[in-house]
């Protein structure tokens, strides 16, 4: 085996290796906290969401796992603390979903759309961002929501 592809696939695989946790985790995680989450999209329209609060490690890698459905007016935010890369996957994630990458301030940076269930491909923030919001398939077409939009919600200090 080449060393170059070695090396490479050594660096590559731990990111595609589940904890033990997610290898045992077979069912959905119970509902998190919701909290209040608002989108104004570049018109002006506003749009709110009753979202779950992933804030710790565990509650973070199990994400919406199993879960068969995400309403349209939810969703689950994934709190990073603090600006971070952030790589997300769809492991045992059963239904789509739209993937917001958001800058602290409270500005979307990255929106990724109709992702495949199952699929253990990466999907990057491409940039140091605060947190991951993750909503039903479909959200962002049906409400116009683009790169620029802003979030507000009290993790980013502009929840009104």
């Amino acid at each position: 085996m080449n060393r170059r592809f070695l090396f490479a696939f050594l660096m590559v695989t731990p990111l595609m290796v589940a904890s033990p946790d997610t290898d045992a985790q077979t069912t959905a995680q119970p509902q998190l906290p919701k909290e209040p989450l608002s989108i104004t999209t570049r018109d002006g329209k506003r749009h709110d969401f009753q979202v779950e609060m992933a804030l710790t490690p565990e509650q973070q890698t199990v994400g919406l796992m199993f879960r068969p459905s995400v309403p349209a007016d939810g969703g689950m935010l994934f709190d990073w603390g603090a600006p971070r890369d952030s790589g997300m996957w769809m492991r045992n994630t059963v239904s789509s979903l739209d993937m917001l990458f958001i800058n602290a301030d409270g500005t979307i940076r990255r929106v990724a759309e109709d992702t495949v269930p199952g699929s253990l491909a990466t999907i990057e923030s491409r940039g140091p961002v605060r947190a991951t919001l993750e909503l039903a398939a479909g959200t962002a077409k049906r409400l116009d929501i683009r790169v620029g939009d802003k979030v507000q919600q009290r993790i980013f200090g502009n929840a009104s």
